[in-house]
């Protein structure tokens, strides 16, 4: 057994440890993080400091990978004990981290595999986050058989979250990988989704399954393959199968039209990086917002906010439609030489921040059209007058797009930053416009 395998799995059992809390209360909680805490600090040295050390921690000779893991413990253990965090969200957490990264190590014994690696962490993950929610359900009294849809949902998302980002960050990143996760369950908790048990099962397996045909298809990186897939399931339990199509329309065309004439992309150095995969940074630049209109819409509809849940369906069409605008106005068009820079007409080299084509326009255009037709004949809420505003707020997001690539991308913005611009332009676009369409009714 290697060292990392033996490191993964005393991490796992010192989680279980938090199993202290549900059981015997947070005074008994707080007492072991104390006496792992003191552990960890006076361990400088010798056959258990190298067992729990990582390679940073030899510096200083100070288990700093543990002590920062045992904080964010315990600042999520406040959370769950002075606000509102549930503390099955808190012990699903950190079991979920923990008893990953031991699944994780061990299936690295047998193969180096990284799509497998991947897999065996969630799954891993998914059923440590299930069995510790369920055993604090059944230790608080609370009736854990009629929430185990909403604990295996967020016990899956917990898990994408976290393979996520541990592939982005370093291994010993793990304490901002418990916090993140630990702050996105205390949410989707918040939200109590309602899904049954059959539901969540056809939920992880549609959208788990799409992701791997984008990585298979290499339309997608594996980082870009979990954050769709977290994105997927997200949008089918908060939104529906049908905010999921919209959704999937985008990452399947867009994802298709990068492999457009790659050879001839290629030769004019407009190609995508990786043959065409996108990574987790592209995926959320050209998603986010929507995923922040699908939170909206299920807040909306459980009473958080204010508005009608429909004005937010409308910020995530207009979102989508500006990204799929975006994606084949760029993905097309720069295979033709004779862009103009969109602020001065003036002709431009292929792949140049800012130059549009009028074939690339074209193709914004019946992009932006077919994330409305598909909105359409999915929701009879949005009506044909919608149908022709999505299209528009599509047009307004892709040509913010064009604005700030040719006067504030690489000075001041990166890609990414100006795909979420533009889709955040789009989104409300759309929506401001229906609002003034109901004003105007």
């Amino acid at each position: 057994m290697t060292a990392p395998v033996r490191r993964a799995g005393v991490f796992a059992a010192l989680c279980t440890l938090s199993l202290a809390v549900p059981l015997f209360g947070p005074r008994p909680g707080a007492a072991v993080a104390g006496v792992v805490l003191l552990g960890a600090y006076v361990i400088t040295d010798g056959p258990l400091f190298d067992l729990l050390a990582y390679p940073g921690d030899y510096n200083d000779s100070r288990l700093y990978g543990l002590i920062t893991f045992v904080l964010a413990g315990v600042a999520l253990g406040l959370m769950a004990t002075a606000a509102s965090m549930p503390i099955a969200v808190f012990i699903g957490t950190i079991l979920l981290v923990g008893y990953g990264n031991l699944g994780e190590q061990l299936v690295r014994l047998r193969t180096d595999d990284a799509v497998a690696r991947v897999a065996t962490f969630c799954l891993a993950a998914t059923g440590a986050a299930v069995v510790g929610q369920t055993v604090t359900h059944s230790v608080t009294a609370n009736a854990a058989a009629s929430a185990l849809p909403v604990i295996v949902f967020l016990a899956a998302s917990g898990a994408l979250l976290a393979a996520l980002l541990r592939d982005v960050l370093l291994r010993s990143d793990d304490p901002i990988v418990v916090l993140s996760v630990g702050l996105l369950l205390w949410l989707l908790a918040e939200l109590e989704p309602a899904i049954g048990t059959g539901e969540i099962a056809v939920a992880l397996a549609v959208t788990v399954a799409f992701g791997y045909a984008s990585y298979a298809l290499e339309t997608a990186s594996i980082a870009g393959m979990l954050t769709g897939v977290l994105l997927g399931l997200l949008t089918v339990v908060l939104g529906g199968y049908g905010w999921f199509a919209v959704l999937i329309s985008f990452f399947a065309i867009g994802g298709l039209s990068t492999k457009f004439r790659y050879d001839r992309k290629e030769a004019l150095g407009v190609a995508e990086d990786n043959n065409g995969a996108r990574g987790s940074g592209n995926v959320l630049g050209n998603a986010a917002v929507a995923l922040a209109a699908v939170l909206g819409y299920a807040a909306s509809d459980a009473g958080f906010l204010p508005r009608e849940p429909e004005l937010f369906l409308f910020a995530f069409a207009g979102s989508i439609a500006t990204a799929m605008s975006d994606t084949l106005s760029s993905e097309i068009g720069s295979v033709f030489e004779t862009p103009r820079l969109i602020t001065t007409l003036e002709p431009v080299d292929p792949g140049t921040d800012g130059g549009v084509t009028w074939q690339g326009e074209l193709a914004g255009i019946v992009g932006a059209g077919v994330v409305a037709g598909i909105t359409y004949g999915l929701f009879p809420e949005i009506g044909p007058l919608g149908a022709v505003v999505i299209v528009a707020a599509g047009i307004v997001g892709m040509t913010v797009d064009s604005l700030l690539g040719a006067t504030l991308e690489g000075s001041l913005l990166g890609n990414q930053s100006v795909n979420f611009l533009a889709t955040l332009s789009g989104a409300l676009a759309c929506a401001l416009l229906v609002l003034s369409f109901a004003m105007l009714g």
